[in-house]
């Protein structure tokens, strides 16, 4: 993952915008305005997260207003503006979730954790996020951390979770 900084030249996404950003001088603003969407995507694949100066070099690059930019990143909850840890937790609020004890999970995961919402765990592995709802509303409540999702959680289940995944990296070192 790239460092974000001021005087990052942000040169990995540069592939990605050419491939998107057709050289030609006439291109349509919606033209690449449908290509804002990947491109947001590759650079938070790269960099981890979105931070404003990377925002500012895409609407330059692809000559979509700062504004527009922002809207999109703010609009999808795919896109982060904050450096998160390694593990990516997201703490389903749906109606069925919440119904079924989706507070309970939060106060457990956020108390093994030592965070509140969008804190990087001390060790750096773990940051959490609520989300309105992850589609599985049959495995209520449920958390997805990275692309597996966990279902029918309890507060015992989702900290054995966390610390199974934590000691999986601890192996790895």
């Amino acid at each position: 993952m790239g460092c974000c900084c001021e005087h990052q030249t942000w040169e990995l996404l540069e592939p990605t915008l050419a491939q998107y950003i057709p050289a030609a001088v006439n291109i349509k603003d919606e033209q690449v305005q449908g290509y804002l969407i990947p491109i947001l995507q590759k650079a938070q694949e790269l960099y981890g997260y979105l931070p404003n100066d990377l925002l500012a070099h895409i609407a330059k690059r692809t000559g979509v207003k700062p504004a527009k930019v922002m809207g999109v990143v703010t609009f999808y909850t795919q896109f982060r503006t904050k450096p998160v840890g390694k593990h990516l937790i997201l703490l389903c609020q749906g109606t069925a979730c919440h119904v079924n004890g989706a507070a309970d999970i939060e106060e457990a995961v956020r108390a093994h954790l030592g965070v509140e919402e969008d804190e990087i765990s001390p060790d750096g592995l773990f940051t959490y996020s609520n989300v309105a709802c992850l589609g599985c509303c049959s495995l209520a409540p449920a958390m997805m951390i990275g692309e597996q999702t966990y279902g029918n959680l309890t507060k015992a289940s989702a900290v054995k979770i966390l610390q199974e995944i934590a000691m999986k990296e601890e192996a790895a070192k």
